[in-house]
């Protein structure tokens, strides 16, 4: 009796699994930061700190799930999508509830706004990303030099490393004297991840003299950082510098953009108003 035919494995349905599993492992870390951040009442400091320290991993996991697909070759749409719903729960909704426990809810129904102002707007920059990095079959398309908002983790990681910072300090972000400025940064980083402001990628980074002095600059400056303040300020500082890169950049390129942008509406009502033939 003939045997059946064995089949064989298939290893790029294999190598498909690894770059989502490590996708699902931020959501895991999102969903337990939430779990912590939202019973952390009369445990002090020290659980939301736990919590935060969940979201740099599921940072970590969300900076190593794209490399992966990159290397490994397996991009897809299924890929983006599942990234972006990891992204609405560990950057979007878990750092909006983290804050909300941590220092908003002292100022009751609208701190409870605030925050859901910032989930919502990641949810809203992730959409919007979505649409924007589909081509016509639905495939992620090349990431392009910059990006429309500031990136959700980007937004979440300046919350988190904040609270981070504080307890490695023993600070005192919780009180009522920094409720105030708390949602102020809230409302801004929700404003930056909707708005229109273009933030480099990095994606096709190259190594010439501009960028090895950006990444000298960054290093040296970290390490003044760590010296002068406390290790922990160190993520705080490369994402508001990554931030004002943003700024700066959208200040100094508007006028050249702006005018790029009348004359291709020339060029279309030009094109308007030749008559068919």
């Amino acid at each position: 009796m003939a045997k059946a035919p064995q089949k064989k494995l298939d290893l790029r349905k294999t190598l498909f699994l690894l770059p989502n599993m490590i996708t699902l492992s931020s959501i895991f870390c999102g969903f337990d930061a939430i779990r912590i951040s939202c019973s952390a009442h009369g445990e002090g400091d020290d659980a939301f700190y736990k919590a935060s320290l969940l979201l740099v991993y599921a940072l970590f996991f969300d900076m190593l799930d794209g490399r992966v697909a990159r290397l490994t070759k397996t991009e897809s749409a299924f890929g983006l999508q599942i990234d972006s719903l990891a992204d609405v729960v560990s950057f979007g909704v878990a750092p909006a509830l983290l804050v909300y426990n941590f220092s908003l809810q002292q100022k009751g129904t609208l701190g409870l706004v605030v925050s859901f102002v910032f989930a919502a707007a990641g949810a809203v920059r992730l959409a919007r990303f979505n649409v924007l990095s589909m081509g016509e079959n639905g495939a992620p398309t090349k990431p392009p030099k910059y990006i429309v908002g500031l990136p959700v983790p980007g937004a979440a990681g300046i919350l988190i490393s904040l609270i981070v910072a504080n307890h490695a300090v023993a600070g005192s972000l919780r009180s009522a004297e920094y409720v105030w400025p708390m949602m102020g940064l809230t409302l801004f980083l929700a404003f930056l991840q909707v708005s229109t402001i273009r933030f480099r990628s990095f994606k096709d980074m190259k190594l010439n003299w501009r960028s090895l002095g950006l990444v000298f600059f960054a290093v040296g400056s970290s390490v003044i950082v760590s010296l002068k303040t406390s290790p922990a300020f160190v993520l705080v500082w490369l994402l508001g510098f990554y931030i004002v890169i943003g700024l700066v950049e959208t200040i100094v390129t508007f006028p050249a953009r702006r005018r790029e942008a009348r004359e291709q509406q020339s060029i279309r009502d030009a094109e308007k108003s030749i008559p068919p033939t």
